[in-house]
């Protein structure tokens, strides 16, 4: 499986040690900034992975920074993206499940590395259902065609 990483600075801490996970575990990763905690702008790192997750070049992205949730916004402004903001296991593992999240947002300021660990596991190993829950991601894509 083939990942795509971002963050800004306020996530850049977390950033890296999603990719060292990723890379001890034989995932394909690859960081597409912030490099370092110098203050930037997080716009520009989530479009960056977003559109390297819509374009099918990566099979899903991970976006870190303070909170989560300006990443989120940003990336779910590409077409094809399903953004999950996610600080916990169970919204991990139901953000797959039902909604086939193909990137996982958090907030380095919001969560700890073994808790933000314990959620990419789950989220990485969880298979989207289908059935029932593929008419509302139909609806999700009428919805990004203008209906």
């Amino acid at each position: 499986m083939k990942i795509a990483v971002g963050s800004d600075h306020g996530g850049y801490h977390l950033k890296e040690e999603v990719m060292k996970w990723l890379a001890e575990n034989k995932y394909e990763v690859k960081d597409f900034g912030a490099w370092s905690t110098q203050s930037c702008d997080y716009p520009d790192f989530a479009v960056r992975v977003a559109e390297q997750v819509a374009s099918g070049a990566y099979d899903r992205g991970v976006l870190v920074c303070g909170t989560g949730i300006g990443v989120s916004i940003v990336a779910n402004k590409i077409n094809g993206i399903r953004a999950a903001l996610c600080h916990d296991t169970f919204s991990a593992h139901a953000s797959r499940e039902h909604n086939d999240a193909n990137i996982l947002t958090m907030g380095e300021r919001v969560i700890g590395r073994g808790l933000a660990l314990d959620i990419l596991k789950i989220w990485l190993s969880t298979d989207f259902e289908g059935g029932r829950h593929q008419k509302r991601l139909d609806k999700i894509a009428k919805v990004e065609q203008g209906r």
